[in-house]
């Protein structure tokens, strides 16, 4: 079961990376990446975990793929094989930042 939740999850990841890329056509949206989604056991809901390069463009990038996450279901509904599309959340990943004051502690130990 949890294969197919990987599966699911490595499809609507690439689809939706294609999508933003490709398909939306918003100049306030910089340049975004999605290192994670993760699908729920039933496959109703679909968490993608985003990040951008610039600190200044998190909070209106997150507002215009809040804004823009019914045509981004839509177009992934075309793409997908499968019964029904998932409800997306769009998330912010601070994963890197979490990183980044890591390495930072670490360096000041030294």
């Amino acid at each position: 079961m949890a294969n197919k939740q990987e599966r699911i999850a490595a499809i609507i990841r690439k689809n939706i990376a294609q999508i933003i890329q490709m398909e939306l056509k918003n100049p306030h949206l910089g340049f975004v990446s999605i290192p994670e989604v993760r699908v729920s056991k039933d496959f109703s809901y679909a968490k993608i975990y985003v990040s951008f390069i610039n600190d200044n463009e998190i909070k209106e990038g997150m507002e215009v793929l809040e804004h823009s996450k019914g045509f981004i279901r839509s177009s992934l509904a075309k793409k997908m094989d499968t019964r029904r599309v998932p409800e997306l959340t769009f998330v912010l990943d601070e994963g890197y930042k979490k990183e980044e004051r890591i390495n930072e502690i670490l360096n000041n130990l030294k």
